[in-house]
């Protein structure tokens, strides 16, 4: 078996499982950018624009004269239940439109290397979320059904929001085990959230029963922080946590496990994915996990160890336990851009 590496930032080994791939810069064949981009979030609001302007004008648009990435997803998504009939139609093209993408998308991954012969892939993010994200997964998931690509697409069964700390219940190290509860963060380019994560081994041992007890967020992208800002406000909601576990009587770990966009090295740089950040956290002399630690509170009598793992990595390995009857599995977040990991389960 080998060894077991939770103990290290972006692991790659843990005692049943490893992650093959993370953060593939897969180059678009057909353009100057990369292949995900053409699923993303944005891709889809470029879809609905091409149909706005191919088959509206002016005040015949049913969406008036609102910028198409002014107008938010919960507006979208009104529009198929009971909308206006035109703006609905505008919306199910784009989705096919994007369906379509995405499933080449997924074509694309499965011809590499890194991602042959995987036969499940869970979709996450932030546009899955939304019913017009979820209607176009499904949509993507016939698509390669009927090509009889060989691969099921599924959403993301836990809520986005909890997905991106849940996904530490199997990379958090082995001695976390002994507690209730430990720290977790997920950075995105919008919103930073800290959490306390209780595994429930005790309930079920692969870590299905595990449930986020509490949970705070901040929405950095409306502030326009430096990266000394974010990572103080971090620190202060992280300590804010530790006194709440106190309170709740909770034996908490002396551990945090952080999300974030990027390459990880082994070293706790982030090489580089991290553009949407506040601030510069690809420096050359930045390592997050040392600077954060410096200013937690200590968990017990002592100061809490801080590992970092992509995000797309620590969202995917929230579904760990439904993927157990595969050998093969990835996953894809779909964002702003597009996420992606993929990982081989080892048994016994």
């Amino acid at each position: 078996m080998p060894r077991d590496t939770r103990n290290r930032h972006a692991a790659i080994r843990l005692p049943d499982l490893r992650i093959d791939s993370c953060n593939l810069p897969l180059r678009d064949p057909d353009g100057d950018g990369f292949l995900g981009d053409r699923a993303s979030q944005t891709a889809f609001r470029r879809f609905l624009d091409a149909r706005r302007r191919h088959h509206f004008t002016g005040r015949r648009d049913p969406f008036g004269r609102t910028a198409t990435h002014a107008i938010s997803k919960s507006e979208i998504d009104l529009v198929l239940v009971g909308g206006d009939a035109d703006a609905a139609h505008l919306v199910h093209a784009a989705v096919e439109d994007h369906a379509h993408q995405l499933a080449g998308v997924v074509r694309g991954f499965l011809a590499t290397d890194d991602w042959h012969g995987v036969r499940r892939i869970v979709i996450g993010g932030g546009f899955p979320g939304s019913r017009v994200g979820a209607l176009s997964v499904r949509r993507a998931a016939r698509l390669l059904k009927l090509a009889r690509s060989g691969v099921d697409l599924s959403l993301l069964r836990h809520d986005g929001d909890d997905a991106g700390l849940l996904g530490w219940v199997p990379l958090a190290p082995a001695a976390t085990h002994r507690h209730d509860a430990f720290l977790a963060v997920d950075i995105g380019g919008t919103n930073i959230r800290c959490g306390i994560v209780a595994p429930r081994f005790d309930q079920r041992e692969d870590g299905s029963r595990a449930r986020v007890l509490e949970r705070s967020q901040w929405r950095h992208a409306t502030e326009s922080p430096d990266r000394e800002d974010a990572v103080t406000r971090m620190a202060a909601m992280l300590n804010g946590l530790i006194a709440h576990a106190r309170t709740l009587g909770l034996r908490l770990a002396p551990f945090v496990g952080i999300a974030c966009p990027g390459q990880i090295h082994v070293d706790g740089r982030i090489l580089h994915g991290a553009q949407n950040l506040p601030g510069d956290w690809e420096a050359e002399h930045f390592r997050l996990a040392d600077v954060l630690q410096q200013r937690l509170d200590r968990i017990g009598t002592r100061a809490p160890l801080v590992l970092l793992h992509n995000d797309a990595v620590v969202q995917g390995l929230s579904e760990r336990p439904r993927m157990a009857s595969v050998e093969r599995w990835g996953v894809l977040t779909i964002g702003t851009g597009l996420g992606n990991a993929s990982y081989t389960n080892r048994r016994a």
